[in-house]
């Protein structure tokens, strides 16, 4: 890709320089034309965290692309929760949409071209809130189709659009309303569903899942948006290991999904309808 990639990546990084320097590598490859670098600071209670998060910080310095570089580093330690959703308040603050990517998603190198295109497709259609690249099943219906809508959206490799990004809310406060919470299990149309969501988004409104991500769930679902999700998988999580946050639970499981090539040129769908048939599976696989 001669010019780079257009669609701006936004990536947040820590205190793991070896996983930093993997997925730097795939956008570098990717060649943006704009990054946006959010870091979060040391643990006054880890010592060791100084001397990895400034190591972490000095491989995404080495940008030799033309590129525009934005940096939102904090110097203290805000942790996931405020240090994730202040840094995409900042990033939808600064462009209309972005590539997100964590330090511990490695994507494949045709993942960037899927996100951008969808991105393009449906950047003005209010029924789409979120591109992934991450497909916890591995493959969905791939012999016919190279994307499908689903309710669910993993963040492990996303994009989405500051028009989306406006309902978001970190402490979730919709959360408290009994008629939103009908209405969430009435988009998911399946209890079993509705009540793997609810006991996670209980969790996390109650400030006991110190994570961001579950917030962006209930934001997608209060606007009935759908994200697309690529047929094949096209990320692996490199993190799922003893010092990781929230995946520990995973080894073994989907640090072994296979990550596949998307092909190109895109087949478009002529119409938006969810799969609640992959809901289902990708709450199953998730499980």
């Amino acid at each position: 890709m001669a010019t780079g990639l257009s669609t701006p990546v936004a990536f947040f990084f820590f205190n793991r320089p070896d996983t930093t320097a993997q997925v730097f590598a795939e956008i570098a490859r990717a060649r943006p034309q704009k990054l946006l670098l959010i870091a979060d600071g040391p643990r006054s209670d880890h010592p060791e965290d100084a001397q990895r998060c400034s190591a972490a910080r000095a491989f995404v310095e080495r940008v030799d692309w033309p590129c525009e570089v934005l940096r939102n580093y904090s110097a203290t330690n805000l942790g996931c929760r405020r240090r994730v959703s202040s840094g995409l308040n900042w990033v939808f603050e600064q462009v209309e949409r972005a590539i997100i990517l964590e330090d511990d998603i490695l994507p494949h190198p045709t993942f960037f071209r899927f996100m951008e295109e969808m991105l393009d497709n449906y950047c003005d259609d209010q029924r789409i809130g979120m591109i992934t690249g991450f497909n916890p099943v591995g493959r969905w219906r791939a012999e016919n189709q190279q994307y499908h809508f689903s309710y669910c959206g993993a963040i492990w490799g996303w994009a989405s659009w500051r028009r989306m990004w406006r309902h978001y809310d970190v402490d979730m406060k919709l959360w408290a309303d009994p008629n939103v919470r009908e209405r969430i299990q009435n988009v998911f149309a399946h209890p079993e569903i509705y009540k793997q969501r609810m006991l996670a988004y209980d969790l996390v409104y109650r400030g006991v899942t110190d994570t961001w991500d579950y917030q962006w769930s209930v934001a997608r679902l209060t606007q009935s948006a759908m994200s697309v999700v690529p047929a094949v998988n096209l990320v692996r999580n490199i993190g799922i290991r003893p010092d990781a946050t929230h995946t520990k639970g995973h080894v073994g499981k989907l640090d072994t999904l296979p990550v596949l090539e998307m092909t190109f040129p895109l087949r478009l769908h002529p119409w938006v309808m969810v799969d609640r048939d992959y809901d289902y599976a990708f709450t199953a696989a998730l499980k």
